[in-house]
């Protein structure tokens, strides 16, 4: 019977929750357009819509907001409807509005808290709670100081009364009518930079984020403002915003994201004190030195690393797998250097023509048979006796045909090579580079990792799939010392002279000269190298990742004796140890037109 009163009491919430919900849309925009929040009654439904410690959320990849209505009644704020669902659309059309500048904003932030880095979600929301809140409270008249004097009247934490001495300030409310610890000078110092920063950073509110975080800071150094946090639990809607999506733009750093992160007393615009007789100084100290701004020469960008990355996606509430991670890193690397990929233009196409009909028996593939065929030969199907396959042959057509060369990857992934998911590797963007260009142009790619003595792992033949192919390519073996150069019988002793041409690319380091010297199965690795450049048909490359000091030192071996050996035999030999170096082999890759296979 109480569950049978509970439920109707929630429903009743719920209606009256429905009704007011286009109001709280038109407060934004008539053109607001967003579907109907998700109504949660018990905990399995929280659980389901994976709504933990709040009582609302938003989810930035599909846009939605998830409304806990058992977790309204239990907090008294039934009278609040139009003042929650107007935040929470007002995260979804003004900040973060978007899973891309989610992360940005986080990453900011992050910059902002030395050594408290894992409370950047935490902070975000202040931050973001402030924007929307003065537009709704100031503006809309609603009453959010209501919300914050119904959840934490009592609490009386330096960083709980910071942040309502800001809300009193923004809103000309008298002291101490939300904050009710008395602020000390430093304090009420801090709510009034901070009251400055939201009103000067509302429509720029990425630039202001790291600034926020820096103001925080010092209130979150003793015990992280834990008192602030279990209050402000239920208020904290963005946590799992970004669901399974992963944005793109990460990989760049944004120009202003580490300069931004500075505490707002050391900003002009929100301090009020002026530093011009400082930056005469500069000014004088760098006028003797030589120009950079307007002399044509680009900024170089910068760059994540791959576990920063991840750090950023992690603190966005990005639930994936870490090996999907890192390949979407790698991918966003790659991407601004794609290049042409070679082809071959045979003199014409050869158009398929259907001939007669032959026995198919069952050493040939099944997709051969021709199935209406065999009907019409036997009703009964007796495989090898009474099917048949079709015979195709070939007619000369009118215009060129452009064969794509297929591309097999070799990838070193010894433990000299290092995890491409903690530091960028250049042999891993350079295989991204060149797998995903061949990929665009209509070629088929196989990547093969290998540690020897050791492990290897493959993608699962030739294939088209983007996805598939950098999550084998971003993986990690860290076993053995080389490349298994004979790993290439594999895939090329049996090969048809019929199949597609196929160019071979093997990313290693010195160490693949010792694998070329050893014998695998009774044949020494150049062997198998040589024989399978000439199977591929379409040329080879290796891309040697050697530092100058690796190259020059006495204790190395003989790269000059080596790389010219392996030049005779046909390999273009590649040398890279920087991203300039490996920006250069990825032009002259796509110069070369590897239009007659190698001798």
């Amino acid at each position: 019977m109480n569950n049978l009163l509970a439920n109707s009491k929630l429903e009743a919430l719920r209606d009256e929750w429905v009704r007011q919900w286009p109001a709280a849309l038109a407060i934004w925009s008539q053109f607001v357009k967003l579907h109907d929040p998700q109504w949660c009654f018990t905990d399995k439904d929280e659980s389901r819509e994976r709504l933990s410690d709040s009582f609302a959320m938003i989810r930035l990849n599909d846009h939605s907001i998830v409304i806990s209505l058992r977790q309204i009644e239990s907090l008294g704020l039934q009278r609040f409807a139009k003042e929650i669902l107007a935040h929470e659309i007002g995260h979804h059309v003004y900040c973060p509005a978007d899973l891309t500048d989610n992360a940005r904003l986080l990453a900011r932030i992050r910059v902002g808290l030395p050594t408290k880095e894992h409370l950047a979600p935490f902070i975000s929301n202040l931050y973001s709670d402030l924007l929307i809140n003065d537009r709704l409270q100031r503006i809309a008249e609603l009453d959010i100081a209501g919300v914050y004097l119904q959840l934490g009247g009592n609490c009386h934490d330096r960083l709980w009364t910071l942040y309502m001495r800001t809300y009193e300030l923004l809103w000309k409310l008298p002291r101490n009518s939300l904050a009710k610890r008395e602020p000390e000078t430093r304090l009420d110092q801090d709510a009034q930079l901070a009251a400055r920063l939201i009103r000067s950073y509302a429509k720029d509110w990425l630039g202001g984020g790291g600034r926020f975080a820096a103001l925080c800071l010092p209130y979150l150094l003793e015990d992280e403002a834990e008192k602030t946090q279990r209050v402000l639990a239920p208020l904290i809607d963005t946590r799992a915003s970004g669901g399974g999506a992963v944005p793109d733009g990460l990989a760049q750093i944004d120009e202003d994201e580490i300069s931004g992160a500075i505490h707002p007393a050391e900003d002009p615009e929100l301090s009020g004190i002026d530093r011009s007789s400082d930056d005469e100084k500069s000014q004088e100290v760098t006028a003797c030195k030589e120009p950079t701004a307007g002399t044509g020469v680009k900024t170089p960008k910068q760059y994540r690393q791959p576990f920063e990355y991840a750090e950023v996606l992690r603190a966005a509430g990005v639930d994936v797998d870490e090996r999907e991670i890192v390949a979407k890193y790698y991918r966003e690397r790659a991407i601004p250097y794609l290049i042409p990929f070679p082809t071959r233009e045979q003199p014409e196409a050869m158009d398929p023509v259907p001939e007669g009909l032959d026995v198919w028996d069952l050493s040939s593939p099944i997709e051969q048979i021709d199935w209406l065929g065999t009907l019409l030969a036997s009703p009964l199907v007796i495989p090898g006796l009474t099917t048949r396959e079709r015979l195709i042959g070939t007619s000369p057509g009118t215009t060129p045909e452009v064969l794509p060369i297929d591309l097999y990857l070799g990838v070193d992934c010894s433990g000299s090579m290092g995890d491409p998911g903690h530091q960028l590797s250049f042999p891993i963007l350079a295989g991204a580079i060149i797998s995903l260009s061949a990929m665009r142009s209509g070629s088929k790619v196989k990547v093969v990792l290998s540690g020897e003595p050791g492990k290897t792992v493959s993608t699962d033949g030739f294939m088209r799939d983007q996805k598939s192919m950098l999550r084998t390519l971003t993986s990690y073996l860290g076993t053995g010392y080389a490349f298994g150069i004979h790993r290439l019988r594999e895939t090329f002793h049996s090969r048809r002279d019929s199949a597609r041409p196929v160019h071979i690319l093997i990313v290693s380091d010195n160490d693949l000269f010792s694998m070329l010297d050893e014998k695998g199965d009774g044949r020494l690795g150049w062997d198998v190298a040589r024989d399978a450049l000439h199977q591929a048909g379409a040329g080879g490359t290796i891309v040697l990742e050697l530092p100058a000091y690796t190259r020059d030192s006495r204790w190395s071996q003989n790269v000059t004796g080596y790389v010219q050996r392996l030049h005779a035999d046909g390999w273009n030999v590649s040398i890279v140890s920087s991203m300039e170096e490996l920006i250069e082999f990825a032009r002259r890759f796509a110069r070369a037109k590897y239009v007659e296979a190698p001798v």
